[in-house]
């Protein structure tokens, strides 16, 4: 039997992206708690194309991130409270403790492997598509 779009596991949800280029489908993990937050995808060895992990930030806020104990290079993509792509981090550098800012208040941040977004041309001004921003 086979599967449209990416293959999900127990515990993730659907999300699109709806860029120039398309609807770009996503399974991806929500983090919601402080603790989840604070780890993030540390300590993975690897994430599958078409699969991410969801922050779930409640209000729109300021936020920052960083990638220590992170050894596999992420896109950012940070999602203000209305869906829309506020701005797009590529390729953070693994295991570094540099601050990454929102630039912004944001909801929500989701987490791909790196070089997803210039792949699939994901751009700030982009929609996101999950019930966390009021879609699907």
């Amino acid at each position: 039997m086979l599967a449209a779009g990416p293959v999900r596991a127990a515990g993730q949800q659907s999300l699109e992206i709806v860029s120039k280029t398309g609807v770009h489908p996503f399974a991806v993990e929500i983090v919601a708690t402080p603790e989840d937050r604070a780890k993030g995808l540390m300590y993975r060895k690897s994430l599958p194309e078409g699969q991410g992990m969801l922050f779930d930030f409640q209000t729109d806020q300021d936020v920052s991130f960083w990638m220590q104990n992170t050894y596999i290079p992420l896109d950012m993509i940070f999602i203000r409270g209305d869906g829309t792509i506020a701005n797009i981090v590529e390729n953070a550098e693994p295991l570094s403790t540099k601050l990454i800012p929102s630039r912004g208040p944001v909801k929500g941040v989701l987490e791909v492997i790196g070089g997803t977004a210039r792949k699939l041309g994901i751009a700030a001004g982009d929609k996101v598509a999950h019930p966390m921003f009021g879609g699907r």
